[in-house]
């Protein structure tokens, strides 16, 4: 199964790790992620731009529109996502719990949907 892990920031905690905590946290992750890679776990991983950076499009009646910035307050901001492959919830779990992120803010853990064309 293919899970989706979406890390997710508190603005209360932005900006309040110093420079060797914020290093520390980015080498864990690339540690992280090599561990992964070589159990054959990880799909995919990446880090996001702040919310500041965000915009929101969407198509009505064949118009598209676009919001700059966050969509909606809130004090935690998607952060950055891993994709990875586990045989199961509980599996996918333990991943989540090695994610240096998660002792800094909270993932989002979600089984990953797979489409099919109706016949």
């Amino acid at each position: 199964m293919r899970f989706v892990c979406l890390i997710y920031n508190s603005a209360d905690v932005d900006g309040t790790l110093t420079q060797a905590e914020g290093d520390e946290l980015v080498r864990a992750h690339f540690q992280y992620d090599e561990e992964l890679e070589r159990k054959g776990i990880m799909i995919h991983s990446d880090a996001l731009e702040g919310p500041d950076s965000a915009s929101v499009l969407r198509v009505r009646q064949g118009i598209l529109s676009s919001t700059d910035g966050p969509y909606v307050e809130t004090k935690e901001h998607l952060a950055g996502i891993y994709i990875i492959k586990a045989a199961d919830l509980e599996e996918a779990r333990k991943v989540v719990a090695g994610i240096p992120s998660v002792r800094v803010g909270s993932i989002e853990l979600r089984p990953v949907r797979t489409l099919t064309l109706p016949q």
